[in-house]
Parts: structure tokens; C-alpha cells; sequence
């Protein structure tokens, strides 16, 4: 990260004279086109919020800047040497471009340029024929009980080994990055559900894996500063700065993908295997490798894109959803306070943590509505997908009365309309799971989806949302069932770091602590009462539970049981501090004053 950070850096400053060169006579042009259009009076144009300079200037705090200029403007343009781009926080123009007028609006050939390095073919860099060829083929994998089944299996399974990791950093008293753990869990779910491999980069056995995760990442974050970067296609051309090491990080990344389609392929012609059984239940790479005429670069695409999809979006998710929790304890202890409620019948069946997920069942996620809707509310806030970009295909008006020109870059961005107060209402940058519930407070009511964005809306809107949420609720329902969360330092700030996806800049660092109940489950299974569930909590139980013991010691710390001790000198002295004391003196500690100093306690 500090590599790229100092290439941005260099590239910023060795751009910038061009760029300022560029927008000048971009400026021009558009005050000449401006005047021209003037005359005829036949098109009106959204405000100008600011340069795309303004934007590589703000790179490192993207969403901030275009947050502010959403809540000032609603829609507005950023001015470009190359075209208008058109920024919309809009509900009514998000389903215009998205719904009404959809055919008018797609990737085009600039997003198309930006992200085929990386993304390729895959569905979401194409329009037409080939997206609508990708969104069927993978819609029908996304709707069949099949694939619901063997998915929640292997989300099970991957959270108990997440859970067991966790376990041990209870143990070794380690702080533990979350995020890191989230993107390896998610990572390892979505190779063995969508291409059947087991990767396990949790465990760390996949060096392989390693690279070709953090190689993903790299690669997504350096995409993204094509946006801003107008020398992107120089660079590339010559070698240089980001794009070689993009261009590094891609081969390192085809490198991966190409040896597990060979190694599948191979797989599935061999002799003994029959592929009207034992491919039908499979892993969705082996169904699209049943289709005739389908070559390694397609699959390629079609496993990146997958990954993108199913990886970076829940994870990223995952790791705010928790960090919201620790800053909002009541959500977290009434999220962990539902779950226990909804499995309560299972945790008398399981005698562990891999027992206990593996049955998690599909009625008690269902009961988990207030998780459902902490879940949500997370999204609307730290949507997995900050912004979205479209192209406009020809001339058009959108429903405010602003015209877009052909050309024009027009994004609708879902973590600017989740603070957006004319949207949400007054305390639209307050985190409250319960505008998502009823007025009874029991159930999850959807909203609008293009009010809330996160998983787009209309003919493109997100395929795997189900998948998501349903992986989302088994991660957290095992999670909060066993463990309590924390931040290890709540005064340091957690922001994102600008990419394709909303990740958590620097990881996001917990201190994790055991549920009491663990420690003692043993006895639990022998008692038949309170009265024998207490005769039998055992020294070894007590001595388990070390979160208890601190926050019992830190209780005491803050109010002591005996707040003020007084004692009488019996012959002049003179304390450590050099002052002196008369016989007869009352000479007084203080354990609640102590306990308050930031002398003492920091």
C-alpha cells in the first residue's frame, strides 16, 4: 500500500501541468459549447460541482468530496478535457438510467477501456449481447435450489474455521485484522462455490492463494486510478509507474486462474468421471465448462468477475458491519441478544462451534430480522460499491430537466445517498437498524431500490444478493453467537480506501473476547437446572474466563468499592514527593479519584 501511495504521488506530480494545460482548454471549449447551445436555448446542464482535478487533488478521500457536492447539488457535473461527467444522488434520475431508459445507459467503450485489463469480457465491463448472454447464464446458476444448498454448506464450514482462528487470538490475548480474516474467509468461500477448489488462505497452506489475492486487490485499486490518471494509456504504453505494476499484478493473476481452469478442465476429462452426477451438484466453473465452444479467456473473465462479486462486496461489508457494532454496543448486544433467541434449539444440540454452524439453519436465519435489518443499514452507509458509472449512448434529458449529451459519464452514488438527508431524512448519518423494521419493530421492510443502491436495480440489479445476504447472516449469527467485539484502539480513525469496492483503509483491528457461555459448555451439557448448573461451574470454567476477570477489575477501577481510605500519621515524615506530613495528620488515598487520572490511567 505505501508503494502505491508513493507511485500516486509521483504520477500526481508529474501529470499535473498537463492536466491543468487540459482542463484550461476544456474549459474553453465548454464555455464556447455553453454559449453556442445558449443561443438556441435547447438544453439546460446540471451545475458544475468541479473539475475532475478537484477529484485526483480529493483522491484519497473520494466519497467525502463528492458527498459534499451531492448534499449541495443533488446532481452535478465534473468538468473534463474529454467529456461532462454527471453525478447523481437523485432517486427519480437513478431509476431513469437504470430502469426507464436503460438501453441508453451501459458500461460503453471508456469503462470498457479502464477495466478490461483487469476484468476482461467479464459481466461487468460489457453491454448487449455478450451481458445479456453472461446475465442468463449466471442467473440461472444464482436461482437454483442447488446452488443455495451446497453454498450455505460451504459457508458453514468456512465460518467455523474463521471462528476457530478467532478462538486461539481469545487465547494468546493477539489483536486480529478482521478484515483481512473477512477477505480470506469470503475468498476461499467463493473459489469453492464457484469453482471447487479449496483454496484455504485462512489456514494459510495456499501460498499460491496468498499472492493471488493481494496481486486482486493491487490490481482493483490501481483500475480505479484510471479514472483520474489521463496518462493511464501513455504509462501503459510504455511500461511505466502504476500501469507496470498493474500490468504486474495481472500477470501474476492469470497466472492463478489460467492453471485452475487447466487443472479443472483435466479434472473433468478424465475417464472416471461421470458428468451427469458428479459434476450436476458441482461448483458453478464446472457447469460452464459443459458448455461447447467455451475457451480459457472467457472463463477467465467470468471467474474474475465472480470474485469482484463475491469476495471484495461481502467481506468489505462484514468488516464495516462489525466495526458499526463496536461503535454501537446496544446494536451489537441486541443483534447477539436475537441470534441466540433464533438458535436456541441448536445450541442445546451443539457441543462446539463447527457443531453449532453446521446448524444454522434456513428458519432460524429467517427469524434474524433485526440482523437482517443491521445488516442493511450497514450497506446504506458503507455500500460495498461506492459509485457506479454508466455511459450515455445519445442525447437525452434525464426527469430533473437537465440534459446529458452523448458521451457524458453519468454515475448514480450509493454511499453519497445513504447520508443524503433529503433522501433518509434528518438523521440520514446516524446508523439505526430500525428504519429498516415495521412499526412494530418485528419485521424487515424493504425500501425503494433506487433509494437504496447497493445492489443496483433494474435489468443489472445485483444477481447474488440473496447469496450475499444469506453468507452475510451464517457469518454473523456464528460470530456474535461466540464472541464480543471491540475496537483495539478507539481513538484512531477508520476511513476507506479508495478503490473498485469500500475497503477498510489499513484493515480494521479488533480485540476479540469469548462469550462466558463457551468457557463452561462442558458443564452445561451435565446440568439439569440453574442449581446444578451453578454447583458444577468448575475452577478450570473460571479460570477460561479472562474477559470476565478484566471486566470486573476495570468495574472496580472506575468505582471502587471503597472510594476514599484515611489514615492518621503517627510521627512527622516527609512523603516521596518531598512534602512533609505532622504527626497527627490524616493522610488519605483515593481509589475512585486514582481511578479517573489521566496521570495514572492515560
Amino acid at each position: 500500500m505505501a508503494m502505491f501511495s508513493m507511485d500516486i504521488l509521483h504520477s500526481s506530480i508529474s501529470i499535473t501541468a498537463t492536466i491543468l494545460s487540459l482542463l484550461f482548454c476544456g474549459f474553453i471549449l465548454h464555455f464556447l459549447t455553453k454559449k453556442l447551445l445558449g443561443k438556441h436555448g435547447k438544453k439546460r446542464y446540471h451545475p458544475i460541482g468541479g473539475t475532475i482535478f478537484n477529484q485526483l487533488i480529493n483522491f484519497h478521500r473520494l466519497h467525502h468530496y463528492m458527498t459534499d457536492l451531492a448534499a449541495k447539488y443533488k446532481t452535478y457535473r465534473l468538468i473534463s478535457p474529454l467529456r461532462n461527467e454527471i453525478y447523481t444522488s437523485d432517486p427519480a434520475n437513478v431509476e431513469y438510467i437504470l430502469k426507464t431508459n436503460f438501453d441508453n445507459y451501459g458500461k460503453g467503450e471508456y469503462n470498457y477501456g479502464n477495466l478490461k485489463d483487469l476484468l476482461g469480457d467479464g459481466i461487468f465491463t460489457v453491454d448487449g449481447d455478450k451481458w445479456r448472454g453472461q446475465r442468463k447464464l449466471s442467473s440461472h446458476e444464482f436461482s437454483t435450489r442447488i446452488l443455495r444448498d451446497f453454498s450455505s454448506v460451504v459457508f458453514r464450514k468456512n465460518v467455523a474455521k474463521l471462528a476457530h482462528i478467532m478462538s486461539e487470538a481469545v487465547k494468546s490475548n493477539k489483536i486480529v485484522d478482521i478484515q483481512d480474516l473477512f477477505m480470506k474467509a469470503t475468498l476461499d468461500s467463493i473459489f469453492r462455490v464457484a469453482f471447487g477448489v479449496e483454496l484455504d488462505t485462512m489456514c494459510g497452506s495456499n501460498e499460491e492463494g496468498k499472492k493471488f489475492s493481494d496481486a486482486f486487490d493491487d490490481a482493483s485499486a490501481m483500475t480505479l486510478w484510471r479514472y483520474v490518471d489521463f496518462l493511464w494509456k501513455v504509462k501503459r504504453s510504455v511500461n511505466i509507474g502504476s500501469e507496470a505494476k498493474l500490468r504486474d499484478n495481472i500477470r501474476t493473476v492469470d497466472a492463478f486462474v489460467y492453471k485452475l481452469i487447466q487443472r479443472k478442465t483435466e479434472q473433468m476429462s478424465k475417464p472416471e468421471a461421470d458428468l451427469s452426477l458428479q459434476w450436476k451438484k458441482g461448483d458453478i466453473l464446472s457447469r460452464f465448462l459443459q458448455i461447447p465452444g467455451t475457451n480459457p479467456k472467457y472463463l477467465r473473465d467470468i471467474i474474475l468477475n465472480f470474485i469482484i462479486a463475491g469476495k471484495d462486496t461481502t467481506a468489505t461489508t462484514l468488516s464495516w458491519f462489525i466495526y458499526v457494532l463496536c461503535k454501537y454496543p446496544h446494536v451489537q448486544e441486541k443483534v447477539a441478544q436475537e441470534i441466540k433467541e433464533a438458535t436456541t434449539q441448536k445450541e442445546d444440540e451443539a457441543t462446539d462451534i463447527t457443531d453449532f454452524s453446521a446448524n444454522v439453519s434456513e428458519d432460524a436465519l429467517e427469524k434474524m430480522q433485526y440482523l437482517h435489518a443491521a445488516l442493511t443499514e450497514t450497506l446504506r452507509l458503507y455500500p460495498a460499491v461506492p459509485v457506479d458509472a454508466k455511459i450515455c449512448f445519445s442525447d437525452d434529458t434525464l426527469p430533473d430537466g437537465f440534459s446529458v449529451n452523448k458521451g457524458d459519464m453519468v454515475s448514480y452514488q450509493p454511499y453519497a445517498m445513504g447520508r443524503m438527508k433529503f433522501i433518509w431524512g434528518d438523521d440520514a448519518e446516524e446508523y439505526k437498524p430500525e428504519r429498516w423494521l415495521d412499526g412494530d419493530g418485528g419485521f424487515f421492510r424493504p425500501e425503494n431500490p433506487f433509494k437504496f443502491t447497493a445492489f443496483q436495480a433494474g435489468p443489472r440489479i445485483c444477481l447474488g444478493k440473496e447469496f450475499a445476504y444469506r453468507q452475510m447472516k451464517i457469518f454473523s449469527a456464528v460470530l456474535l453467537r461466540y464472541f464480543v467485539f471491540k475496537l483495539s484502539d478507539e481513538k484512531k480513525i477508520v476511513n476507506y480506501r479508495t478503490m473498485i469496492n469500500l475497503h477498510i483503509d489499513g484493515g480494521l483491528h479488533e480485540k476479540i473476547a469469548q462469550e462466558i457461555k463457551e468457557a463452561a459448555i462442558e458443564k452445561e451439557d451435565d446440568a439439569t437446572d440453574v442449581t446444578n448448573s451453578a454447583a458444577n461451574v468448575s475452577e478450570d470454567a473460571l479460570e477460561k474466563m479472562q474477559y470476565l476477570h478484566a471486566a470486573l477489575t476495570e468495574t472496580l477501577r472506575i468505582y471502587p468499592a471503597v472510594p476514599v481510605d484515611g489514615k492518621i500519621c503517627f510521627s512527622d515524615d516527609t512523603l516521596p514527593d518531598g512534602f512533609s506530613v505532622n504527626k497527627g495528620d490524616m493522610v488519605s488515598y483515593q481509589p475512585y479519584a486514582t481511578g479517573k487520572n489521566e496521570i495514572y490511567m492515560g
